[in-house]
This record gives structure tokens, C-alpha cells and sequence, in this order.
């Protein structure tokens, strides 16, 4: 509704402009068309002149050339009345043979108010007579009573204000009825577009202006339904033949590892077989944890992994790991570094112990596998009012740009080095990701400050344990 009604108001505005730039361009267009036909009152002007200009020479009147000049550009002529005989004293050459010599009061009052013989006139007073001059019937047009209204006057503004707006409304009107039929074909395509996103069946009438792209929605809702299925499908079956293989395995790959175990302990046996015997046990134990990596990441991207969620100790889940760590390295070639703040120490989140937990040994063992000559590794826990952070990092052999790129952006087996034989950043890290995010954080991968590999898991804080 709000694309609608967005919409509306776009339509509404392009039309007001339109409207005002329209009105504006029409005055502009009606004063330059009436400046240009009467400019300054042209015809009165050229009568007043011309009765400046006209001279008495004893009994007889003159007219300079320059006066005569400007009447004859308008193709004017004109008679002067003498005040005391009411006749015509004098004229222009080219007078019309059907204007009168002799006048009445009535008869100047006529066309001092029109038309002479429909010709149009206009004046020009003197002491001892009046001029008339006279213009070509097809010249111009002359409102006879031009009386008006004081009060029609003044409320002029308000006259023109409102005609204004009830013009505007009208314009207003026959576009929404022009309109109505595009804006109710707009609402469900709009509707059904919005709907294309969320999975949901969308059916739109194939009418109105707009069938065409209706057709087209419903068309593509169509296949959305049927890649939908398609891809359950396919989920389905990769995660049931994942957690077929990974209990199938099970048992035989037990068998090879009790084997193995027994071979490995047997005195019978030369010290060379002995040794063979442990690789296969060793090798064993990492395939077996490698298909229940591959059990819980397929678990938990189509949320199939309950989760046992409670207020958990951050700093308590990865001082336990932490512990761990340390207590297995014999040799001493992964030294550790704990450094926890004071806040953090009280923070509690929601989330699963045991999940939690597996997510930081994840990380432990991804820098111990990925440094096999030994680092220095770090666990930092930090937290504020809002958010708890766990980081593990190391100052190892790292990762370059490239892979940094493709763990920050691949979701799934998230980095291949290109060869089998060497170490990679994948499945370990994808489980992490997706424990943190089954919490409702986020994960950030970086090189670290001592040129390593660091991950920072950041979870939101539920409560304290004063709280």
C-alpha cells in the first residue's frame, strides 16, 4: 500500500506542477499577445497626438507631414467638429465618402463611445473643436459600456483566487476519473510483487490495463512454487543421505578404529607395523569426526539441531576450551594467552552449553592444524551492555587477501586451496558460523594484529549474573 500511495502522491505532484507551469505559461503567452496588439493604448495615443500637431492658419487647418505620416501607417483617417457649428472643418484626404459633414450631440456621443458608420474611433479634444480619428473596420473591436462594478473591483483577487481553484479541481477531477482504471490495475500488481519475495502463492486477475504483467507475475509465481519444491527436494536428500552415510559409517569405521587400537598395542607385532597401525587409528578418528562435522552442519542449515538453550557463561564456556587446549598440548608448541575484562566475566547469554562450546574448540583446533610448527594462540573475551565477544586468534602462517575474501563471502565449504593435500579453512569454520548464528550473532574473519588468522564471535547479552 505504501508503493500505492507513493505512487498517487508522485502522480498528484507531476500534475500540480504541470497545472501551475501551464497557468504560468498561458498569462505569459495572454500578456505578450496583449501588449503586442495594444501597446501602450495605441490608437488614443495617436488621436491626442494628432490633435496636438493640428494647426490653425487663418480660416484653414493644418496637418505636418509628420502627424500625417503616423496616421497614414495605420491606414487612418480624420475630421475635426467645430464646438460652435457642429460641422467638419477639416479632414484627411482619404475620408470615407459615407462619414458625415454635420454632427449632432448624439451623433458625437455615439462615436466618441464606438464606432462611426462601424468604423472604430477614438478621440482627441481641443479648445474649439474635437478630432476623431477613424481606423479600418476590420482593425479593431470596441466594448461600448465600459462600466464596472466597484465591488467586483475589489473582490477581483479573491474572483481570480477562485476560479483559479475550481479550474485546478476540475483538472484534479479528470485525472483521478481518467486514472481510476490504471490505479486500481497498479494495486494487486504491486500487492503480488511485494508477495514474490516471501514465498507465498500469488495469483493476480489477468485484466485491466495491466493483464500483460499480471500474466507475467503469475507466470513467475509459478516457477518460484516449482524451484521451491525442487530445492526441498534436493535438501531433503542431500541432508537424509548425509545422515545415512554418517550412521552407515559408523559402525565399520568403530570396527577399523578397534582394530587398529588393538594392533597398535599388540607386542606381537614389529615396531614399523605398530606404527602403521596408529596412522590408521589416528586417520580413523579424523574421518569419524569429519562425518559428524558433516551430520551437524547438515543439522543445522535446515534447522534440524535442537537447541537446549539456557543463560550461559560465555567466559565459563571458553575458559573450559581454553583449558583443554592447553592441557593437550604436551609438547608446549601452542602456548596460549587468556585475557578476559571485568564485565565480561558477569555478562550471560542465551544458548546451547554444549554447542557453544564446540564452536570455540573448533577455532582452538583450526590454529593448531593450520600451524603444525607451532604459534602463539590467543582467547580474548570482552563484553558490553549489549553484546559479549569471543575472539581466537593466532600469529600463525595466516591466509592471504583472496582466501580472507572467500571466507567472508562463501556460505558453504567456504575455501578450497586448490589442492587436497593442503590444510584448509571449511567445514570447522562453516559449523562455527552457523552455531553463531543459530544464536542469533555474527561472525567476523581477519588477519589479527600479529599478522595470524583471527575469528571474533559476537552474541547478544540476555542478562547478568546479579541480574
Amino acid at each position: 500500500m505504501r508503493s500505492i500511495a507513493k505512487l498517487i502522491r508522485r502522480f498528484a505532484a507531476i500534475l500540480a506542477v504541470s497545472t501551475l507551469l501551464v497557468l504560468v505559461l498561458n498569462f505569459v503567452i495572454l500578456l505578450v499577445i496583449t501588449l503586442r496588439v495594444t501597446p501602450s493604448g495605441a490608437p488614443w495615443t495617436l488621436a491626442r497626438e494628432t490633435v496636438a500637431a493640428l494647426q490653425k492658419t487663418g480660416d484653414r487647418y493644418v496637418l505636418p507631414d509628420s502627424a500625417s505620416a503616423a496616421l497614414q501607417a495605420e491606414n487612418a483617417w480624420a475630421i475635426y467638429i467645430d464646438n460652435a457649428t457642429m460641422t467638419v472643418v477639416w479632414h484627411t484626404e482619404n475620408l470615407p465618402p459615407e462619414i458625415p459633414m454635420q454632427y449632432t450631440v448624439s451623433d458625437i456621443a455615439a462615436l466618441t463611445r464606438g464606432y462611426l458608420q462601424d468604423y472604430p474611433t477614438t478621440t482627441g479634444e481641443s479648445e474649439e473643436g474635437l478630432l476623431v480619428v477613424g481606423f479600418p473596420k476590420d482593425r479593431y473591436w470596441k466594448h461600448l459600456y465600459p462600466l464596472w462594478d466597484l465591488d467586483f473591483i475589489r473582490n477581483a483577487p479573491y474572483i481570480v483566487l477562485a476560479v483559479l481553484a475550481i479550474n485546478v479541481a476540475l483538472i484534479f477531477l479528470i485525472y483521478i476519473i481518467a486514472n481510476t482504471r490504471l490505479l486500481k490495475s497498479v494495486k494487486p500488481i504491486a500487492d503480488g510483487i511485494r508477495m514474490l519475495p516471501s514465498g507465498e502463492d500469488v495469483y493476480v486477475k489477468e485484466k485491466g490495463l495491466l493483464s500483460d504483467l499480471a500474466a507475467d507475475i503469475n507466470h513467475t509465481s509459478a516457477l518460484l512454487r516449482t524451484q521451491q519444491r525442487e530445492l526441498r527436494k534436493k535438501e531433503s536428500a542431500r541432508a537424509n543421505w548425509i545422515t545415512g552415510v554418517s550412521h552407515d559409517i559408523r559402525t565399520p569405521l568403530s570396527m577399523v578404529m578397534g582394530y587398529a587400537g588393538q594392533l597398535e598395542e599388540s607386542p606381537d607385532l614389529p615396531e614399523a607395523d605398530r606404527k602403521k597401525a596408529a596412522v590408521i587409528r589416528q586417520q580413523s578418528v579424523k574421518m569419524k569426526n569429519l562425518v559428524n562435522d558433516l551430520n551437524l552442519a547438515s543439522k543445522l542449515e535446515y534447522n534440524m539441531q535442537p537447541l537446549h538453550l539456557e543463560a550461559v557463561s560465555p567466559v565459563s564456556v571458553a575458559r573450559q576450551c581454553a583449558a583443554d587446549f592447553i592441557n593437550a598440548d604436551l609438547d608446549g608448541d601452542y602456548p596460549l594467552t587468556w585475557v578476559c575484562d571485568e564485565q565480561a566475566e558477569a555478562v550471560r547469554i542465551n544458548g546451547d552449553r554444549d554447542l557453544l562450546h564446540r564452536a570455540v574448540q573448533n577455532l582452538l583446533s583450526n590454529a593448531k592444524v593450520h600451524n603444525p610448527d607451532g604459534c602463539r594462540v590467543s582467547v580474548r573475551v570482552a563484553a558490553d551492555k549489549s553484546t559479549c565477544r569471543i575472539a581466537v586468534e593466532d600469529d600463525g602462517f595466516g591466509i592471504t587477501d583472496a582466501q580472507l575474501h572467500a571466507l567472508q563471502n562463501t556460505p558453504h565449504y567456504m575455501m578450497s586451496d586448490g589442492s587436497t593435500t593442503e590444510p584448509r579453512h571449511g567445514l570447522g569454520l562453516l559449523i562455527v558460523r552457523q552455531i553463531v548464528q543459530a544464536h542469533g550473532g555474527a561472525v567476523a574473519f581477519s588477519h589479527g594484529k600479529n599478522g595470524g588468522f583471527c575469528v571474533e564471535m559476537s552474541f547478544p547479552v540476555v542478562g547478568t549474573a546479579n541480574a
